[in-house]
């Protein structure tokens, strides 16, 4: 298929086993780059109330007659037929801004999280239908009257709202879980990037390896999708956390008791230790994986670090030798395969992401990068959402509250300075819970006091250092195996993990 063509092509849901366009044109999608455009988006006219219910009556059921080996090998063989269609992926994956590095985290990142549960599922769930949980409950002294925990698959639908960034990666690990656990599922896309979403759906359902119902696509507004779901739906939302809490708030998802798990803005922080001081090897490695989070998929990633927490002492080196290596990175057209940076995912995007860059100037002052001329090394600076990364520096963040509270969505980072480890501790502790923490030191009493003081407010706290730095997967890559989440601010749910990733589809139930 051609990833832009004179007149955009207009994108399609997968709703009841059919294909269906929206009833009006919709609204224009252009390519992050060139400007020019790609697809049109509507789903006007679409019967929310059907799709529930086939997905409810139709996929659930065919999904729970399987056993989680069968639904398991499923999975495996629909990485493996994914595998097989990525490079079309990443020919349609240039238009989102991203690069070839950026879409290999998206597309086979994605892909990867389908064998990790696939595996899981072989290796820890039995082969039958129901997943004991525990021991059994001694409930008389004779032995005659007992109890055990089952877990079953919840009879209903997840209704899955992703975010722009991440179309294949944030479809994917959240369809992993849901259907090993034996869940059909909605997925709803975000607008910007949903022509990429929809590519990726339309070779799952060429495959034929789902059952009919077991996953359908909604591209556009959900319309009235949310107004009906049920006690034994679930619900789950990653994107901004102002969206997230009316979401959370709505009244079929309040008066239902529907589950609902939310990952949203996250003002993470990595912290250099005060004994890695300019010319030791955690301090090199500490300003190589600042730089790469502020520049892979162009600081639009959620795990992306946005507090640089260093001691006052080294922050000078560290400004520097953060600005030189940053100022290297070239930046343009994604298809050019001398380019390491590409642009944000619209210029709509850019100019929320320069709005949220004056907002953190009102306690903070750029120390490297223009935001309002951007450097570009191919492309057109007009046309494209190009944005070169910005660096700040709030040198009194214990009385700022800008750098703590406002998430510039892009190649943005803070830096601000500490004395001591409880200061650093108090610092990460001012962004109301967060993805992901990163520490970096060589020196275990120093990582002991950071990891203990900041873990309760985070999902996820990694270590790097000399030792582990050959083979750590670094920052800002979620896990299969880990947790994904983060409490407060972050939203307060908890994706992947994984067992507990699919424990969330299913019901704990005491048999006595």
């Amino acid at each position: 298929m051609n990833v832009v063509a004179d007149r955009p092509r207009r994108l399609e849901s997968y709703i009841a086993g059919a294909w269906m366009r929206g009833s009006k044109d919709g609204v224009t999608l252009c390519d992050a780059a060139t400007g020019a455009p790609v697809a049109l988006v509507d789903s006007s006219g679409i019967d929310f109330a059907a799709a529930l219910a086939y997905g409810r009556e139709k996929g659930g059921p065919a999904l729970r007659r399987m056993s989680f080996h069968e639904r398991a090998m499923m999975l495996k063989a629909l990485a493996q037929a994914l595998m097989e269609r990525k490079e079309e992926f990443y020919a349609l994956s240039t238009a989102t801004g991203a690069t070839r590095a950026d879409s290999w985290i998206d597309i086979e990142g994605g892909i990867g999280t389908l064998f990790s549960y696939a595996s899981k599922g072989r290796r820890e769930l039995p082969n039958s239908h129901v997943l004991l949980d525990g021991d059994v409950e001694a409930l008389s002294r004779d032995g005659t009257f007992s109890a055990q925990h089952i877990l079953t698959p919840l009879q209903g639908i997840a209704v899955h709202i992703n975010a722009f960034n991440f179309p294949c990666w944030g479809m994917l690990e959240k369809l992993a879980p849901t259907l090993l656990a034996g869940m059909p599922a909605i997925v709803k896309p975000a607008s910007q990037t949903a022509y990429l979403a929809e590519l990726v759906v339309r070779r799952i359902v060429d495959t034929g390896l789902l059952p009919e119902g077991a996953l359908q696509l909604v591209c556009g507004s959900p319309g009235d999708l949310l107004d009906r779901v049920g006690d034994q739906d679930v619900v789950t939302f990653t994107g901004s956390a102002t969206t997230g809490r009316k979401l959370k708030t709505h009244p079929a998802i309040v008066g239902n008791s529907v589950r609902f798990t939310m990952e949203a803005d996250s003002l993470n922080a990595a912290v250099l230790g005060l004994d890695a001081a300019p010319g030791a090897e955690e301090f090199g490695l500490f300003v190589r994986e600042v730089a790469r989070e502020m520049t892979s998929k162009a600081g639009q990633k959620c795990t992306a670090i946005r507090r640089v927490i260093a001691p006052r002492a080294h922050c000078d080196a560290l400004i520097t030798a953060l600005g030189e290596r940053l100022a290297k990175v070239p930046l343009g057209d994604p298809a050019d395969e001398n380019v390491r940076m590409g642009p944000l995912a619209s210029r709509d995007q850019r100019e929320e992401v320069r709005a949220r860059i004056l907002d953190l100037t009102t306690d903070a002052e750029i120390v490297a990068g223009d935001p309002a001329r951007p450097q570009l090394v191919s492309g057109d600076a007009e046309a494209g959402a190009f944005l070169n990364p910005v660096l700040l520096y709030c040198d009194s963040p214990d009385a700022a509250r800008s750098v703590h509270d406002v998430e510039a969505f892009g190649p943005v980072s803070t830096v601000m300075p500490y004395d001591t480890a409880e200061e650093a501790v108090d610092l990460v502790r001012r962004g109301r819970g967060s993805l992901v923490t990163s520490v970096f030191t060589n020196d275990p009493d120093i990582a002991r006091e950071l990891v203990i003081g900041t873990a309760p407010f985070h999902g996820r706290v990694m270590i790097g250092n000399r030792l582990s730095a050959k083979s750590s997967t670094g920052h800002g890559s979620p896990l299969p195996g880990l947790v994904h989440g983060g409490p407060g601010r972050a939203g307060g749910g908890e994706e992947l993990g994984g067992m507990r990733g699919v424990r969330h589809y299913m019901q704990r139930t005491a048999v006595q």
